[in-house]
């Protein structure tokens, strides 16, 4: 409750200009149909202000993805940039382009260890308005001003070597990426809508300044709209080796909103990569620091080097001075901590305070990393606040305000805190083997390692991102965010597989009863069941590393993916060359395709050669290299998907390589987060073989200009070593037919299994005469020739009749129109 105050307290109203709304096109509307049938999901800014509403399921949308992959197979995936340019333009290299509805979820990049100048300008145009034109680099530093700000956008720094654009962009008909020069390696991923419905033009004039508010508090504060009164109950119990303990058992229906978990007896990883700045005699450093104003005093927590000796440091908050820190004695290749406690008549009743440093003495310099806020409500402590400082967080400290003076030094350090091998290696043994259970109605749906669910699988490193936290100070929470529906009721277990007996342990949970919930988890409703579901064990060579496969229909976040490379000499850190392939309702196709690990975790370049990274929805928490449990080489990473969250009807397979052909050895963790129902949303109903003359006769099958062939060739991802040999056709003229659907479907998908030899087949699609849009596939590939994609009818033509009549007019000037199969898929 008290992290949601908070939230509340600090939302800013955004504004939204109507002079600019009524210069954009907006879309049709269309009588008898809403925007709740199409259930697409968040819109525009709502992707961030509605997360409360994770749990709806989006029937109404697919999310695809234009990338740099490589077509053969292979590792190049825009290391010269060969696959990177859909076309080229007068404006320059297009990346990303679409026509129907939709919405650009998320924009990654990287080349020259992060810096983005030699690609230029990027350009996006959303239904014929440039929306966005400027230097990439100037926007992913924030210097367009918002929304394009940190950390809605990142560069190099803020992501260890990648860049990235977290905007959403809607869009009613159209919408295209280009930038000046071949980026090299780069991911657009992007919603596709059956219609537009509900959908409105990107305006870049509307601030968001609210969003932008709410994710600058990442990590430290519920995401989610506030919930007056929500109760909290909280339970402490020790759990014996190979036991298993309730700490709740909620009745009736409702959400679980809040879940908080402290373990005392766990230590953090001594290992920490920060980096931050010095400053000499008549320097200092000032900051402004987020509290909670119903707080009984604040402490702060200082990361500092000790490698110079004597330092002397005076610490002032709100002008008054509070402490004099002294680091003592040169210590070399260690962290230490100065905590401070402020006392309650300097902070009581405000949301902010200003600190400020000033230099007192030293053999050298004064050096700063890192500064943890608590603020003490009740009797607990809760963090409200970090400023991460140093060249890999300028971001951060612009967005607090930071300025140091008399600056002497910046960089990184890789150090190690003083710490107990034998107490480390228990208390990892608690996070990777202990695992939080959660049942809800009857049913075990988040089975998961305490450590790995809330952010870190390789020990107690600090996470924050939007959804999760791990808070390692002494008597820190870990704490989830996730929303948690159920019908009947919930029950909260620790399962103690460790070995180590688990003392004096606290689960806590913020409730809301909900008795709208019942109806809407029953078969067919609206609401998924949370889910986290884990996996460990060796990588097998040839085969992606799956972070979920599983049948029904459902919407997956993203996962933490804990890496130990078992690769003992050369590149030890070659299983990062892994692309994320990603198979949606039975497609032969993947519908995402990745360019390699570190890139899917929106970062780059092995995450800059091993320094870490946090942002809301990917970060890198922990790099470990030969001890504290691991033997060579291992990577923690995150990343989440909330615009981009993968929508499926029938089944998903989420797999990622290990290595640049699933050829690396090691041993993977990983837990995915996603909500679902066992029940399917799609039906097959009919498909129609071009090839076979009886399917062609029975389905009213015809084509002008028609040319019948035979391919031998293979799909992109898990099958691109194996050829199918089948027939197709290409045909310059209409092409029509007639299949069956369910007379009370809710819309239609076509899937096309065609050949992708030649790029940019477009045509127009009729639908009982009525048109329906454009079916435009930009992507080619004479490697992997085989292609299934796919195309939305909307439910304005199609419900209420058992077949429809489809006629696909490929446009004058395009490709010949290439198909062997067609697949109707009902929902």
């Amino acid at each position: 409750m008290a992290l949601a105050a908070i939230a509340l307290s600090l939302v800013i109203p955004g504004t939204t200009p109507a002079s600019a709304q009524q210069q954009l096109p907006q879309p049709p509307r269309v009588p008898g149909v809403t925007a709740a049938l199409a259930d697409k999901g968040p819109i525009g800014w709502d992707v961030y202000r509605t997360l409360d509403g994770a749990a709806r399921l989006r029937a109404g949308s697919q999310v695809k993805q234009f990338s740099s992959y490589d077509r053969t197979g292979g590792n190049d995936d825009g290391f010269v940039g060969t696959y990177s340019c859909l076309r080229i333009t007068a404006a320059g290299c297009v990346i990303a382009e679409k026509t129907g509805a939709g919405q650009i979820e998320s924009m990654w990049f990287t080349r020259d260890y992060g810096s983005m100048v030699n690609t230029g300008r990027i350009r996006v145009e959303m239904d014929g308005v440039t929306v966005l034109n400027a230097m990439l680099q100037d926007v992913v530093d924030g210097k367009r001003g918002a929304p394009f700000v940190w950390p809605l956008v990142g560069n190099g720094n803020d992501t260890s070597g990648g860049a990235v654009i977290k905007v959403p962009m809607p869009y009613v008909n159209s919408m295209r990426v280009t930038v000046q020069h071949n980026p090299l390696f780069y991911h657009v991923s992007y919603r596709e809508f059956a219609d537009p419905i509900g959908v409105r033009t990107f305006n870049p004039a509307d601030r968001a300044d609210d969003v932008i508010t709410n994710l600058r508090g990442f990590g430290v504060r519920d995401p989610k709209p506030f919930v007056p009164g929500a109760p909290v109950q909280a339970n402490t119990k020790d759990v014996a080796p190979g036991a298993a303990a309730s700490f709740m058992d909620l009745k009736g229906a409702g959400w679980i909103n809040q879940l908080r978990v402290r373990l005392p007896q766990v230590v953090a990883s001594p290992r920490v990569v920060s980096d931050g700045r010095a400053f000499g005699p008549s320097g200092g450093s000032s900051f402004r620091a987020n509290i909670h104003p119903g707080n009984s005093g604040v402490r702060i927590t200082r990361r500092y080097d000790p490698l110079i000796a004597d330092q002397r440091t005076r610490l002032k908050v709100e002008g008054r001075e509070i402490a004099v820190l002294d680091s003592g004695p040169s210590r070399p290749g260690l962290w230490d901590n100065h905590i401070i406690e402020v006392p309650q008549a300097l902070t009581g009743g405000k949301f902010q305070v200003n600190v400020a440093t000033e230099f007192i003495s030293s053999s050298l310099d004064v050096n700063e990393f890192r500064y943890d806020v608590h603020s003490k409500v009740g009797n607990d402590w809760v963090r409200t606040d970090i400023i991460d400082v140093g060249p890999g967080h300028t971001s951060e400290e612009a967005a607090h305000g930071y300025v140091i003076r008399l600056q002497t030094w910046n960089g990184f350090r890789a150090y190690r805190y003083p710490s107990n091998p034998d107490e480390l290696s228990r208390s990892d043994a608690v996070l990777n083997d202990a695992r939080l259970r959660i049942t809800f109605d009857g049913k075990s749906t988040v089975d998961a390692p305490i450590g790995e669910f809330f952010g870190s699988g390789l020990g107690e490193h600090d996470v924050r991102n939007l959804m999760t936290t791990i808070d390692g100070s002494f008597d820190g929470w870990y704490q989830s965010w996730w929303p948690m529906p159920y019908a009947k009721g919930a029950k909260v277990e620790i399962v103690n597989g460790s070995g180590i007996p688990i003392t004096g342990a606290t689960v806590e949970v913020a409730t809301k009863a909900d008795s709208t919930v019942p109806a809407k988890l029953k078969p067919g409703g609206s609401l998924g069941y949370f889910n986290a579901t884990h996996h460990r064990g060796q990588t097998v060579n040839g085969a992606d590393w799956v972070f979920l496969q599983t049948n029904g229909r459902g919407l997956f976040y993203g996962a933490t993916h804990s890496m130990r490379g078992l690769i003992a000499a050369g590149n030890r850190r070659n299983y990062l060359e892994g692309d994320e392939r990603v198979y949606v309702d039975g497609a032969a196709s993947p519908t995402l395709y990745g360019t390699g690990s570190e890139d899917y975790y929106e970062s780059g370049w092995y995450f800059r050669d091993g320094t870490t990274y946090a942002m809301p929805l990917a970060g890198n928490p922990s790099h470990e290299m030969d001890g504290d449990g691991c033997q060579y080489d291992c990577t923690g990473a995150y990343r989440l998907l909330v615009g981009d969250a993968v929508s499926f009807a029938t089944s998903l397979r989420f797999g990622i390589e290990h290595g640049p052909a699933n050829n690396e050895p090691g041993d993977y963790g990983s837990t995915a987060y996603w909500y679902g129902q066992p029940d399917v949303g799609l039906t097959e109903t009919d498909g129609v073989d071009v090839t076979d003359e009886a399917s062609r006769t029975a389905h009213k099958y015809t084509a002008v200009n028609e040319t019948r062939s035979v391919l031998e060739s293979t799909f992109e991802g898990d099958n691109d070593t194996a050829p199918i040999r089948r027939g197709t056709t290409t045909a310059t003229g209409p092409v029509e037919f007639t299949v069956a659907v369910k007379q009370d479907n809710a819309g239609v998908r076509l899937l096309r299994l065609g050949d992708q030899a030649t790029a940019y087949q477009r045509a127009t699609v009729l639908v009982d005469g009525l048109a329906v849009g454009t079916w435009m596939q930009p992507l080619g590939n004479k490697h992997s020739r085989w292609l299934e994609d796919s195309f939305e009818l909307p439910s304005s033509v199609t419900s209420g009749k058992a077949s429809v009549t489809v006629r696909i007019e490929p446009e004058t000037g395009a490709p010949p129109w290439s198909a062997s199969r067609y697949r109707v898929l009902t929902r």
